[in-house]
């Protein structure tokens, strides 16, 4: 399972410089950037709507690592 939380966040990652890359061409440059524009034809707040959920994938799958860390530093099993 971990593995796939990890392609996750990567995937998020992925996603949100497409929606980035495609709000900030079509807003300031007249133009979408990125690979998704090839895709669908989308409107300013839609490249927002994908910077989000790209955004929460890369947080998703990234908080599980900062939890594995924390449990390995922690020292679990070190009871009384």
């Amino acid at each position: 399972m971990r593995g796939f939380r990890v392609f996750i966040g990567y995937f998020g990652f992925f996603v949100l410089l497409q929606g980035a890359l495609g709000f900030i061409g079509q807003v300031f440059f007249g133009g979408a950037w990125g690979m998704l524009h090839h895709l669908a034809d989308l409107p300013s707040v839609a490249y927002l709507g994908v910077f989000a959920a790209g955004a929460g994938l890369a947080v998703w799958g990234e908080g599980d690592k900062k939890k594995r860390e924390a449990g390995e530093a922690g020292g679990e099993g070190s009871g009384a």
